[in-house]
């Protein structure tokens, strides 16, 4: 099964390529900017933070980075699954490009973390892909992340987290808040992959999605294929963006509401519902026609 009709996106990607009134905060990687397949008209740089364009093609931030992008962002006729091209991408890259190492899932200080949230949103995000773990966890630091998570509230903007690639039951200070939309990598016929996190706040909270043998595009302009709980974000994250381009009046609230209860009832369950982006925007076009 294509991983866009696992997740019902297929219909929503018919009726919009996104709107550029919908910014998407993408703290990652830098990205491969003259990529042919990306839809580089839509690409804005965060400035001050090393440039958002790629150094080193080879590098772990920047194969990340382009291929999270490429879920994103790319062209319609790429390889890539291209959710929303038109919506506005807001690129602050978090990870350093380093070539050594080949970890799937780069992460990053909860300072570090705190820091570039804040800057998405006085950017001028609505929803923010955090394809990543947290690394050197203190609760100083943590601190600083929740009152950037308590900011994102305020300002009505939607974070979407990684689960983590560790296969372990548990959670972390990013997928425990509950504001976060937290997400599992499954395969094509809607399971928890090995590697994926699980737990009661991750099942209770956050969604499952496409992140087994995920085709996008790569930094040095071949298709790549990954798999992981990163790559399963931007299937959420997308599905928000155009969800939003749809019904711009929509709070945050009920975006989130929408696309986390589109599924199912939530039950005591460790792994969370399927994403269903035909249901969620069934759900939000009842609430806006009753208007």
């Amino acid at each position: 099964m294509d991983p866009l009709d696992l997740v019902k996106l297929t219909p929503l990607m018919k009726r919009t390529s996104g709107s550029p009134e919908v910014k998407i905060g993408l703290i990652d990687g830098p990205i491969f900017t003259q990529h042919t397949n990306l839809a580089t008209d839509c690409l804005h740089e965060i400035p001050g933070n090393n440039g958002a364009a790629c150094t080193q093609a080879n590098s772990t931030a920047c194969l990340h980075g382009t291929f999270v992008a490429g879920i994103l962002s790319a062209k319609r006729n790429s390889p890539a699954p291209a959710i929303c091209p038109n919506c506005t991408l807001l690129v602050r890259p978090i990870f350093a490009e380093t070539t050594s190492g080949c970890e799937q899932m780069p992460s990053a200080t909860p300072k570090e973390l705190a820091e570039a949230i804040l800057e998405c949103i006085d950017a001028g995000a609505r929803v923010i892909n955090l394809s990543l773990a947290l690394a050197q966890p203190s609760i100083k630091e943590e601190r600083a992340l929740e009152e950037a998570l308590t900011q994102a509230i305020k300002r009505n903007v939607l974070v979407v987290a990684a689960a983590g690639n560790q296969g372990t039951l548990g959670s972390s200070a990013i997928v425990r808040h509950p504001w976060i939309i937290p997400v599992v990598a499954c395969d094509l016929r809607g399971r928890p992959t090995n590697e994926s996190n699980l737990g009661w706040s991750i099942g209770r909270l956050g969604l499952s999605a496409p992140g087994d043998g995920i085709t996008s595009i790569g930094a040095n302009g071949n298709p790549l294929t990954l798999g992981g709980t990163s790559v399963a974000v931007p299937f959420v994250t997308g599905a928000i963006a155009l969800l939003w381009s749809e019904f711009p009046a929509a709070t945050a609230a009920q975006i989130k509401l929408a696309i986390t209860q589109a599924s199912v009832p939530r039950r005591a369950s460790v792994v969370p519902p399927l994403l269903d982006a035909a249901a969620a925007y069934q759900i939000l076009l009842s609430a806006h026609a009753k208007r």
